[in-house]
């Protein structure tokens, strides 16, 4: 392995701003589908087109994860204005949540919400995240109060937007919980799910609830360092034997999305159910997948590590100064509303 594979530097590339994208394309499915061949070809496509790479026999996994309206304001007894984010729901109506300005927030701190408050109970050393005891008020539970006063908590480097939140939501979302979407899915739309089928590609759902171990910046020049979030997964029985009867008959097991990624290899080839801090980087032994259809990540982050990884030997550097150079040569559109690229491998 490359040495300069595990230095954080390694992972950054420039991107002229107007590439990332601001607003989803309709249909979903007329974004754009940059395709890598096992021979390390590269097409350009269009994600309709996604049938044409695949075989019946082969299995799509995807994430089912439903992004929460997370975002939520909120004061002070003195008035002042709090922004919280939920993170992970820790049971009982008790929260980690990233909350601003968290300096004027110690344990004990009060926030009041429109039909109910919180209570900072502890604070994370490590994150900064702030445990909160959420009290409903009348007879109303959390969970109705928060879909009544919270807003979908779109990424920051999404400013300028005229989509809705179920725009931000793949079209077979169905458990709730997670602050991010597994954008990778948005691409789908239900006619193009049911071309899949009628080639048949099988598919199954797993679940990650995307939180800060997503998309927490590496602050640490050695990546391996770098300590990922637990995130909460569900891998099933089902789709265990589904993927082991696609190995046997000699087919492809292929991720949509990273998200999907961590859940299957975290899991392997057994249920699980629980929790997830593994971080993928080049030298990583990859066990189930044989395909991942990914976006274009931020610079830096652990999502282009994992993709970089999931390239193999050389991944890094066939990335970047091909894969991501092309794509922006070709005006590609970045990050959570953007395009998206298929790898076989």
């Amino acid at each position: 392995m490359n040495p300069a594979d595990l230095l954080l530097q390694s992972y950054d590339y420039t991107l002229p701003s107007e590439l990332i994208a601001q607003n989803p394309v309709e249909p979903r499915d007329s974004s754009r589908l940059l395709v890598v061949t096992p021979t390390r070809q590269i097409a350009h496509q269009h994600f309709w087109q996604l049938p044409d790479w695949l075989e019946a026999g082969d299995l799509l996994v995807f994430n089912n994860t439903k992004v929460i309206p997370a975002r939520l304001y909120g004061r002070k007894s003195t008035g002042a204005e709090v922004e919280v984010l939920l993170l992970e729901d820790l049971g009982g109506d008790r929260w980690y949540a990233l909350v601003k300005p968290g300096r004027r927030l110690p344990v004990g701190s009060e926030i009041v919400f429109e039909g109910m408050r919180a209570v900072v109970r502890a604070i994370d050393p490590e994150t900064r995240a702030r445990e909160l005891q959420f009290f409903p008020e009348g007879d109303r539970s959390f969970w109705q109060i928060l879909e009544e006063i919270g807003q979908t908590p779109l990424p920051p480097y999404i400013q300028h937007t005229q989509a809705t939140a179920d725009q931000y939501q793949t079209v077979y979302a169905s458990v709730a919980g997670s602050v991010a979407a597994p954008t990778a899915g948005l691409h789908f739309t239900t006619e193009l799910l049911e071309k899949l089928r009628q080639k048949g590609i099988n598919q199954a759902f797993i679940t990650l609830h995307v939180g800060l171990g997503t998309f927490r910046p590496v602050e640490v020049e050695n990546i391996t360092q770098h300590k990922m979030h637990s995130e909460w997964i569900s891998v099933s029985e089902e789709v265990i034997a589904q993927i082991i009867a696609t190995k046997e008959r000699g087919k492809r097991v292929i991720g949509v999305g990273t998200t999907t990624a961590r859940a299957l290899e975290s899991s392997g080839f057994s249920a699980y159910r629980g929790k997830t801090d593994l971080m993928i980087y080049p030298s990583y032994q990859w066990r189930v997948l044989d395909g991942l259809i990914t976006n274009f990540h931020l610079p830096k982050s652990t999502l282009l590590m994992l993709v970089a990884s999931f390239l193999g030997e050389g991944g890094r550097e066939f990335l970047l100064n091909r894969i991501y150079a092309e794509a922006i040569a070709q005006k590609y559109r970045f990050y959570s509303f953007g395009d998206a690229m298929l790898i076989l491998k």
